[in-house]
């Protein structure tokens, strides 16, 4: 596990741990304001091909997806209009994929092959295998946020084949696994106080899901909460009458929603509000995170929490990303994902600055040495992927392991709650932009 040599920041300067936090992003270009200067892009010269693979046609992923592609283009503009990466413009390649269909993402892949990318870059997909395995037949630096254990034991298992695929979020078991000390810690703020110890997950099928339900099995009965329930559903959900009527049966005084889209997340808000689980702490998983659930769930919306173990920080690192990102898409004002955007534009900063370290872009070995060598402190917290799942470091650490002590040495979960109709940060302590509130129906 690396020590820390090699740290760089958003800015491409070396730092240490301790001072990463204080760097901003005042030394890059913003989107268009070197538009004007004179072009320093040698003419003739190759492009850098990033494979973007991305959900354009299907009915699920597009709200990730399309975040995940306008964090990416607004770091290509940013880094062309400053004259690009060794004198080499960079543009992206973005085939389709089904998310959910293997053979979907297995093409995706092999698509990006046939164009000869430098990189791939892409949000997640829920076959992650298959996208490995047709990736090893080219090895390019393939960097994604899939956010899944058994991808990542896939590389742990056999390193030398996987050794090009970077996870660059911790995995979806934390999710599981830090739940119940998130209990504890809002129930220590004194603003939330139990009606009981009881828990109640409802968790849709998909193995993702699957995987955090597994692990809160694990980390639940450590803490002094008790899994009282567990109510299956399956995607879509159509109607979420009878899994209300479940939650107000158990009256657990802790609600876990274990989904992943975001409209059935708005939907599921609106029918709780009208008819909701009197002083229970409801946390949705993950899916709150795509600008659609507040645009479809509105004012029903107020007061649900949801987490992240990837999403951009709220620091001034942070809050300067998130202004350049609203210019640059001003039809999300007031609504911006905070997930995939940075997690797009750090991973084409993180390329760049490989790139011009080895000074080889075709040498895939050599970038994937260097990325793996050297971690990277970007708008999303610190991508360290020296270890044996290669996998972003996860904090706070929940002590089932590759998890990091202090903030700075990993990936920082945060804990959001939506608060006069935005999302704000409530934990952990270290990057909170608000505290926890009272929900409507307490």
């Amino acid at each position: 596990m690396s020590s820390g040599k090699g740290l760089i920041s958003v800015t491409g300067q070396p730092i240490s741990r301790r001072t990463a936090i204080k760097v901003t992003l005042g030394g890059a270009t913003a989107a268009f304001a070197g538009l004007a200067a004179p072009p320093v892009i040698a003419a003739g010269n190759d492009k850098l091909l990033i494979g973007v693979p991305s959900s354009l046609s299907t009915p699920y992923g597009v709200a990730d997806d399309t975040d995940h592609l306008n964090g990416t283009t607004l770091a290509v503009e940013e880094i062309n209009a400053a004259g690009g990466v060794l004198g080499r413009e960079i543009e992206l390649f973005t085939p389709d994929v089904d998310k959910l269909n293997p053979e979907s993402c297995r093409a995706a892949i092999a698509a990006c092959i046939d164009k000869k990318v430098h990189a791939i870059s892409n949000a997640f997909v829920f076959a992650p295998i298959p996208a490995m395995d047709e990736s090893v037949k080219y090895k390019a630096p393939y960097l994604q946020g899939n956010t899944q254990r058994d991808a990542t034991l896939a590389f742990k298992a056999d390193p030398v084949k996987y050794s090009h695929c970077f996870q660059t979020d911790p995995s979806e078991v934390n999710y599981g696994w830090t739940y119940p000390i998130w209990l504890k810690k809002m129930e220590e703020t004194g603003v939330w106080k139990p009606k009981n110890r009881k828990i109640h997950i409802v968790a849709e099928q998909v193995g993702y899901c699957q995987t955090i339900l597994k692990a809160a099995r694990e980390a639940i009965p450590n803490s002094d909460f008790e899994l009282a329930e567990v109510t299956d559903i399956q995607y879509p959900v159509n109607d979420w009458s009878p899994v209300i009527q479940k939650l107000k049966e158990v009256d657990a005084g802790a609600i876990m929603i274990d989904h992943w889209v975001a409209a059935e997340y708005a939907a599921f808000c609106r029918e709780f509000s009208a008819d909701p689980v009197p002083g229970s702490l409801v946390y949705l998983q993950y899916g709150p995170s795509q600008p659609e659930f507040l645009e479809l769930g509105g004012s029903a919306t107020e007061g649900f929490c949801w987490s992240t173990v990837l999403g951009v920080y709220g620091d001034k690192i942070g809050q300067e990303f998130r202004q350049k990102y609203v210019a640059r898409f001003p039809k999300f004002e007031g609504n911006m994902g905070l997930v995939y955007t940075g997690n797009g534009y750090d991973i084409v900063q993180y390329l760049k600055l490989a790139w011009e370290a080895t000074k080889a872009p075709e040498d895939f070995a050599a970038n994937c040495k260097w990325i793996r060598e050297n971690p990277y402190r970007g708008v999303c917290g610190l991508m360290n992927m020296n270890n044996e799942y290669q996998e972003a470091l996860h904090f706070p650490d929940n002590g089932f392991g590759n998890q990091a002590a202090e903030l700075e040495q990993g990936m920082g979960q945060l804990f959001v709650q939506v608060q006069d109709g935005a999302h704000k940060i409530i934990w952990p302590n270290e990057i909170a932009e608000s505290t926890l509130r009272p929900s409507p129906w307490w």
